[in-house]
């Protein structure tokens, strides 16, 4: 599962939470509009629960990003946007 970010429109941090059912690989990146990666927030073995990862953004300019989240077979993509 993969909530929407909070704050939304953020400056310069926000949180992302997302759980996980069981064991696995998990990745949560961020990207910008044209689909570069600008962030890796998440690269590795998960055990099952609740967790949060904070980006700060402060080095990015302001706009449209979205995050994604991979375990496993699930694949979520959700919007956030830096206001500055």
């Amino acid at each position: 599962m993969l909530a929407q970010n909070y704050p939304n429109p953020f400056n310069p941090s926000t949180n992302i939470s997302f759980s996980v059912p069981s064991n696995t690989f998990v990745t949560l990146k961020v990207f910008d509009a044209l689909g570069r990666e600008v962030a890796i927030l998440v690269g590795e073995e998960l055990s099952a629960g609740a967790y949060s990862r904070q980006w700060n953004a402060a080095n990015v300019p302001s706009g449209v990003y979205f995050y994604r989240l991979g375990a496993g077979q699930f694949v979520e993509t959700k919007k956030l946007v830096v206001l500055k």
